[in-house]
């Protein structure tokens, strides 16, 4: 959770629960609302006219994490249990969540194919645990997607299918939620970009949950999950920045990936392991100049980071002018662009 929840409330109505797709849309005709991080001015288009918005030699950073069917159901002797998996500890080990049932150390969960889980520890933070599984590598990999099902929240009613929870770019398993701002791309955008000289780097940071029920959020500054930095990456970023140019993260799972990287000269290296950053109010960003995103619940933590990009007075503001234009909130939703604009070339 963030430390203070902001002063807006999404009605019903604004939290999307369709997929563009199945709206009539491509995924790249959502809305898109651009704000210069500096002034606060806003504007409104659509996301595939994001180039409005882009200049030469600026560079996209995106997160090619591909989404897990994460929620796995199985069975206490007869009590039915739904596993939430969160973190990847090792080849046979996850941090999880447990919903509707309190099991201690020790026990074991029967699962589809025969495969066990047994509570084998504490998470990293309450009320994660750590799952040790009868199968382990590509044996549970293969299992998870076999049994598992996408995990979705209580704003969707409907069971989508796998797909629609990932970007078109998604390569590398390990996320457990979508990495979400990078949805509304298409081929056809990312090429588009590409052609108007706009750099395109990709990074991988697997997201956990980032919802853990009845009303409980991860705490930012305990909240683990695992990235890496390819070196490629690195030598794009301090390049663009060596150059004048803006660095945009896709995503608050990128700015977390990126700004851990950053070294004591300033530079970005190539990295992986795992992250705790929290970014929030007054943290120096070094690497990241803006920031693609969705627009977030109040009591979120990536509102935290994003008040790191902008004043959160004139973030507050642009909130309510997104209420009240109708944007749409969620995986599913409309976007946010957030940069310094500075004058369009």
């Amino acid at each position: 959770m963030t430390l203070t929840a902001r002063p807006f409330q999404v009605h019903e109505h604004l939290n999307a629960n369709t997929p563009a797709e199945y709206r009539g849309i491509q995924r790249d005709q959502v809305r898109l609302m651009a704000l210069d991080s500096k002034t606060g001015e806003s504007f409104h288009h659509h996301f595939y006219e994001l180039d409005t918005y882009l200049h030469e030699g600026d560079l996209l950073v995106l997160n090619n994490s591909r989404t897990l069917p994460a929620v796995l159901r199985g069975r206490r002797g007869r009590q039915l249990i739904e596993i939430r998996l969160s973190r990847k500890l090792s080849e046979s080990k996850w941090e999880a969540l447990i919903i509707e049932g309190e099991l201690s150390v020790g026990e074991k969960i029967h699962l589809p194919g025969d495969l066990t889980a047994t509570i084998t520890g504490l998470g990293n933070e309450a009320p994660l645990v750590t799952l040790t599984f009868s199968k382990s590598g590509l044996e549970l990999i293969d299992a998870i997607y076999r049994y598992g099902e996408p995990l979705h929240y209580e704003y969707i009613e409907t069971p989508w299918p796998l797909e629609m929870y990932q970007t078109v770019y998604a390569s590398v398993p390990g996320s457990v939620e979508m990495p979400s701002a990078g949805r509304a791309f298409s081929w056809m955008l990312l090429n588009q970009l590409k052609k108007k000289g706009i750099n395109i780097a990709f990074l991988q940071l697997h997201t956990g949950l980032g919802y853990y029920g009845n009303d409980r959020w991860p705490n930012p500054s305990k909240h683990a999950e695992v990235f890496c930095v390819p070196e490629e990456t690195a030598e794009l970023v301090n390049n663009t920045k060596k150059n004048n140019r803006r660095v945009i993260a896709v995503g608050t799972t990128v700015v977390r990936a990126l700004e851990t990287a950053v070294n004591k000269a300033g530079k970005v290296e190539a990295m992986e392991g795992i992250t705790s950053l929290y970014v929030q109010k007054g943290y120096p960003l070094k690497a990241v100049d803006g920031l693609i995103t969705g627009f977030h619940e109040p009591e979120a933590s990536h509102l935290d980071m994003l008040s790191a990009i902008m004043d959160e007075n004139l973030l507050m503001k642009a909130y309510r002018e997104a209420l009240d234009e109708g944007y749409l909130w969620h995986e599913f939703g409309d976007m946010n662009l957030i940069l310094p604009m500075g004058a369009k070339r």
